[in-house]
């Protein structure tokens, strides 16, 4: 690979020779400018505005336009002796956890290659040292006319360098977040995380860029005077009325592309219960229908009625019964207490004598 920049890195007081190259590479189907009538090439030529004629690349240079209009014209020589140490070395300066490099900061990747035999050995001792720390290295370095961060880590064998973004050139996320309050339910993240388990982890490397075969097919039938492939149709939709059901046919979905058992989705979210709070709703007043008449039998069993009926004519004759007991108690006890009378007219006449 070629490299586009050379110089070396700083550690301490140990020097690396190294080289920069680009870690990665554009894909990207690029197009030319036609002349829509005859399919002529459109190009841009480069004039010089006081002489008005076309100029070669090699009579042009770089110059800075101030405030007043006045070009200033700066030259590589002036660049490659900027009053920096950076200008030609990645110049460490403190070992950081990966985790507090945002992403948002991230730029071009370069692969650092050691410069000959006598920086392979320092080149080694600085890989190590990365792999038995992991922890990853910030760094400045110049390069393409101004001073950049850089953030050196392991990948394999090899010392990559990430071109960082400086902490004011990014922007705060103000007015992005949606406004209005909203509040999600357990119930919905449940779902959310079973959707998430179902879909799984992916092979990175399995990825690829489907635009670009699809802009390559459609290149390859026009240049052989074929039709263009059609597009497919894109699958009906809606609108999302419920997000509950909208998950629970997503998790369904996914599951049925991986050729998976579906079940109810709730099931995957009720693998781990949580505690909940139960409510006895109020019970309705339901109508029930009228049961079915079913035909008599021959021997039918004494209905409801009969039986009421023969335990009040019991219940009956047990009062009568009781009842007419009760006047024989009562002329007993009147016989029991008409005795004592003579008694008392036996005394009066012992009296009279």
């Amino acid at each position: 690979m070629r490299s586009i920049w050379n110089g070396a890195i700083s550690f301490g007081l140990v020097s690396i020779p190294i080289k920069l190259v680009n870690a990665t590479e554009s894909h990207t189907v690029s197009f030319r400018q036609i002349h829509t009538e005859d399919g002529g090439r459109i190009r841009y030529r480069k004039v010089c505005e006081l002489e008005d004629r076309e100029v070669a690349q090699s009579e042009i240079g770089k110059g800075y336009q101030d405030a007043d209009g006045t070009i200033i014209p700066i030259t590589d020589d002036d660049l490659a002796h900027l009053p920096i140490p950076t200008a030609r070395t990645i110049d460490i300066v403190a070992f950081v956890p990966a985790d507090r490099i945002d992403p948002l900061q991230m730029e071009n990747a370069y692969y650092l290659a050691a410069s000959g035999a006598p920086a392979a050995k320092p080149y080694t001792l600085l890989r190590e040292a990365l792999k038995r720390s992991r922890k990853v290295a910030i760094a400045k370095f110049a390069l393409r006319g101004r001073e950049r961060l850089g953030m050196l880590r392991v990948v394999d064998d090899v010392i990559a360098m990430h071109g960082l973004l400086w902490p004011d050139e990014i922007r705060a996320p103000q007015g992005v977040a949606p406004e209005a309050d909203v509040t999600v339910r357990d119930k919905e993240l449940d779902l959310a995380g079973a959707l998430m388990d179902t879909l799984g982890e992916v092979d990175l490397a399995d990825l690829h860029d489907e635009y670009r075969e699809a802009l390559e097919e459609v290149i390859a039938a026009k240049a052989a005077g074929e039709a263009p492939p059609e597009t497919p149709e894109p699958a009906p939709g809606g609108k999302v009325l419920d997000l509950m059901a909208a998950l629970e046919n997503s998790v369904r979905a996914a599951k049925e592309s991986r050729g998976e058992d579906v079940g109810r989705p709730e099931e995957a979210a009720e693998e781990e219960p949580a505690e909940a709070e139960v409510r006895h709703l109020p019970r309705r007043k339901t109508t029930r229908a009228a049961p079915e008449k079913r035909p008599a039998k021959k021997q039918a069993a004494p209905s409801a009625k009969k039986t009421a009926a023969k335990k009040t004519a019991s219940s009956t004759k047990k009062t009568a019964s009781k009842s007419a007991q009760q006047p024989k108690k009562t002329a007993a006890t009147t016989k029991s207490t008409t005795k004592k009378p003579p008694a008392k007219k036996a005394a009066a006449r012992k009296r009279t004598a």
